[in-house]
């Protein structure tokens, strides 16, 4: 990304605002957690569970199993009621805290001889005495309801009912549950109507011949959207009366607590005040705002022991079953009694409920406090989504990828050690949420920046950079500048001789065609030397080196392609001489210092371009070559970057306009030393040069005289001029040899373009 603060402010803005955004979200839930939020947070529950695995349960809750075994021996389900009445005798024979049925005995046993007896059709009921048939209806050994009914009442029993939650037209004011314990309500001046728990609209009870049990519970385990059973409810409410749950009343009774009080909160004004859990003498348990229960689940099924229920039948006295909570239930398939827990999708019913009990026995059941949750949430949300938005902003979508991976692991990982394995369920799954949300929003604006960075690169220089470096620009663009900045550049300018004479010549389409084929030739060799060309200035080319791309040889470049230029010349010269054209040179003026270089202009119409006094000095070089009948012209600057790469030939010294000191001007000849007839020619004229800048201009005429004798050339003659001047005249005071633009003659003045 750019470090330009015009792309760095959007960018974070937008983090901001989605940050904000997020926060808004989770501002306007309230305390009513979105559904899909529910979801995530429970699926995280159920992978933390499977992460953590089994976890130790106390012992004390042991299952009677209805299991295939029972079944092949005692024959299939239900059972005689005698058969349990057998099996609850020798469960309170064996000393148990509590027994809870999670069965519903809803009708007669029809395998009763009572029943049968009583149940007789007319024509049999006539063949049978009708005092044999009353003896036997009223036998007690002979009715097995009534057996089972006083087995119940012999012990610490309580059976299960269910409740139906829809208007079924059945529902009759006197199925009302008894259930031993006495509920309070936690503040007193509370009703139970105005406690917010699942109603329920009539119950299924079990039939008033074995209705004898200590007390009785629902036996209802909800499940979730998902279908999970991850929090079931501990009491729920028909008729504005609150009623235990089966797994409540059988810890109550093993615990020998006769009452229980519901605690709801006073604090919040709503028409149903939430829940906040409830407390059997000194234990409070923990409850969601109805009542329901976080089971802590302790594993997969079968990890509660489980003892056969035809064992139980068969031994009447069961040692390791002394002062353990029991629940008779069915494991077997066929019973359909089958749940679905984060741990597995068949999980018989009656180990959830011993799960709660074995909860609330080692007081480890999961707390949930929506405010806690609220809070941590908006502390997530802000510090990481700001240190994402930041990352995404300095260092990309590559770092910002890795610095959300890292943040949601340390947020699971926080989660999982700081609250789950303390028994607390807090959801994060917002925060994740909204960090993954952030880098994708942020990752797309992005890209759909860099796309129209890429789009504007590339329309803005494929015309006057080369290819590789518009494919540098579009990989790395904090290379390019758009705002200017300065930078130390070698800069051109290439002017065609004698132009206006030239286009005399020609027609319009004529000229048209040459400038054509002269400025392509022109930028394609300063493209090929890693140039960029910054624009045509009628027959003029102006061309700079060092930006967009950084080149720590540009000064080599420049002066390379500048040599070039003499082939180019020579190969378009055979064209044009082919339409009557020849004589045809231009002059090339180099310099090299600081430059302010950027994209300048107006808000509709901008250039990338370069300015400053060394591009005006380059300009100036490029018009003094028609003064010394040089090519080309460069910088002592210029000259001190390419060294002894290129032998270059001191032209004159020369103090331009705006400028204190002179300036140095270099004639460079080729790349590596020349002939040795041009380096001896080169010694004599820097002999002369001496001898001029000394003021002894009678030596230095000798020595150019003879030089334009030799090798007849303009800038000799420019020497000869200028001291035959100086000999008419007197040497001005302070004179240094170097000329100044005033006194110049006009042919050899310095223009500007």
């Amino acid at each position: 990304m750019l470090k330009d603060l015009s792309f760095f402010w959007p960018a974070f803005f937008l983090g901001c605002g989605l940050t904000a955004a997020t926060c808004t979200v989770l501002y306007l839930c309230g305390g009513e957690k979105p559904s899909l939020i529910a979801a995530v947070d429970n699926r995280t529950m159920d992978i933390m569970f499977r992460i953590r695995g089994v976890s130790n349960d106390s012992g004390q809750v042991v299952i009677v199993d209805i299991d295939e075994k029972s079944l092949s021996i005692l024959g299939q389900w239900p059972w005689s009621r005698n058969i349990m009445a057998k099996i609850t005798d020798h469960l309170i024979q064996s000393g148990v805290r509590a027994i809870g049925y999670d069965i519903l005995f809803a009708e007669q046993d029809r395998s009763s001889p009572a029943y049968f007896f009583s149940h007789l059709d007319k024509k049999t009921a006539l063949e049978i005495p009708e005092n044999l048939v009353q003896t036997l209806s009223a036998d007690p050994a002979l009715d097995y309801d009534q057996m089972f009914a006083t087995s119940l009442s012999r012990g610490p029993t309580i059976l299960g009912y269910g409740f139906q939650f829809v208007d079924d037209g059945l529902k009759s004011n006197d199925a009302q549950p008894f259930p031993s314990g006495v509920i309070r309500l936690d503040p007193a001046t509370l009703q139970f109507d105005r406690i917010s728990l699942i109603p329920a609209f009539r119950a299924v009870l079990n039939h008033s011949s074995v209705s004898a049990s200590q007390s009785e519970g629902f036996i209802n385990v909800l499940t979730d959207d998902s279908g999970l059973a991850r929090q079931v409810p501990l009491v729920m409410v028909m008729n504005n009366i609150p009623y235990s749950s089966l797994a409540l009343e059988v810890f109550r009774v093993g615990m020998d607590i006769s009452d229980m009080t519901i605690h709801a909160s006073s604090r919040i004004k709503a028409n149903l005040q939430p829940v906040l859990g409830l407390s059997l003498g000194d234990r409070f348990i923990p409850t969601d705002s109805i009542g329901q229960i976080f089971v802590n689940y302790r594993g997969p099924s079968g990890t509660f022991d489980y003892i056969s229920a035809v064992d139980v039948l068969e031994k009447k006295h069961v040692p390791e079953l002394k002062d353990k909570f029991v629940f008779i239930g069915a494991s077997a398939t066929g019973l359909l009694d089958l749940k679905a827990t984060p741990f597995g999708a068949a999980v018989p019913g009656v180990e959830i409920n011993a799960t709660i009990v074995d909860n609330l026995i080692q007081s480890d059941a999961f707390t949930y406090d929506r405010m806690t949750e609220i809070g941590l949430n908006y502390t997530l949300i802000v510090l990481s989504g700001l240190a994402l938005t930041l990352v995404l902003c300095f260092l990309g979508p590559v770092a910002g990828g890795a610095v959300t991976a890292g943040f949601l692991i340390f947020m699971m990982l926080g989660n999982y050690y700081y609250f789950f394995l303390n028994h607390q369920y807090v959801g994060i799954s917002l925060p994740l949420i909204s960090l993954i949300f952030i880098l994708l929003v942020m990752s797309i604006s992005k890209a759909f920046r860099e796309g129209k960075s890429r789009r504007f690169i590339q329309g803005a220089f494929s015309r006057y950079v080369a290819p590789d470096v518009v494919d540098h620009l579009i990989k790395t663009p904090k290379a390019l500048s758009l705002t200017g900045q300065e930078k130390i550049l070698t800069v051109m300018f290439c002017d065609i001789r004698g132009f206006t004479t030239l286009s005399e010549k020609m027609t319009p389409q004529q000229l048209g065609r040459f400038m054509n084929q002269f400025l392509t030739a022109m930028s394609e060799k300063i493209m090929e030397n890693s140039g960029t060309v910054d624009k045509f200035i009628g027959d003029a080319v102006m061309a700079f080196w060092g930006a967009p791309k950084s080149d720590p040889t540009h000064a080599e470049h420049a002066v390379h392609t500048a040599l070039q230029f003499k082939a180019v010349l020579e190969n378009l010269a055979r064209i044009w001489e082919e339409k009557g054209l020849s004589g045809i040179s231009v002059g090339v003026g180099i310099n090299t210092g600081p430059v302010s270089v950027g994209n300048f202009g107006s808000l509709q119409r901008f250039d990338y371009t370069v300015m400053g006094d060394n591009v005006n000095l380059a300009s100036r070089l490029e018009g003094a070559n028609k003064n010394y009948g040089t090519s080309i012209l460069i910088s002592k600057a210029t000259r001190d970057l390419i060294q002894e790469k290129f032998f270059c030939r001191f032209v004159d010294k020369v103090q331009v306009k705006g400028r204190q000191q002179p300036e140095d001007l270099y004639e460079p000849l080729c790349q590596g030393l020349p002939s040795q007839d041009i380096i001896d020619e080169i010694r004599v004229f820097e002999q002369g040069v001496e001898a001029f800048q000394q003021a002894d201009f009678k030596q230095a005429k000798k020595i150019f005289s003879q030089l334009d004798q030799t090798n007849p050339c303009r800038l000799y003659l420019s020497y000869l001029d200028r001291i035959n001047g100086y000999l008419e005249s007197s040497v001005p005071p302070g004179w240094d040899g170097a000329e100044r633009r005033e006194r110049l003659p006009v042919v050899n003045r310095l223009t500007t373009k």
